[in-house]
């Protein structure tokens, strides 16, 4: 059969990931690989405040994944995180082929940081000081 990409979003247990990132985060690519799949790629997203408590928790680590699996394994891929204690919750979603190395290619490159907002007060003055930067020459092109 042939073997499908899958996007898949876990939400770790924040208080067992703060005591051991490495071993809570590194059990995701086990799973996979221990099923016969590729990590294709794996990194942490985000960790937030959850809506509703899961399990007594609160808070959540969610971690993003992309791999490639035969779509049997789904289910007992999805048995075995339902068993495991570092795992609230997970979502498998299929990837369409045409679009896997656009996702995979941003999910490993590196996060980028938003643009620090300007403090108040000081909205107006940075248009004027661009303006300034640009008044000068350029120069000349060797």
């Amino acid at each position: 059969m042939a073997q499908n990409v899958y996007e898949g979003l876990f939400i770790l247990d924040s208080n067992r990931y703060s005591r051991n990132p490495a071993e809570v985060s590194g059990k995701i690519p086990a799973l996979i690989e221990g099923l016969g799949g590729e990590m294709l790629a794996s990194r942490l997203w985000e960790e937030r405040r959850l809506a509703y408590p899961i399990n007594g928790q609160r808070k959540g680590t969610y971690w993003l994944t992309y791999f490639r699996i035969e779509g049997e394994q789904l289910g007992e891929l999805t048995k075995q995180c339902e068993r495991s204690d570092n795992m609230l919750r997970q979502l498998f979603l299929k990837v369409d082929p045409r679009i896997v190395d656009a996702l995979v290619s941003h999910a490993t490159a590196a996060p980028v940081q938003a643009p620090a907002e300007p403090a108040e007060g000081e909205a107006g003055e940075a248009p004027a000081a661009e303006a300034a930067a640009t008044d000068e020459e350029p120069a000349a092109a060797e």
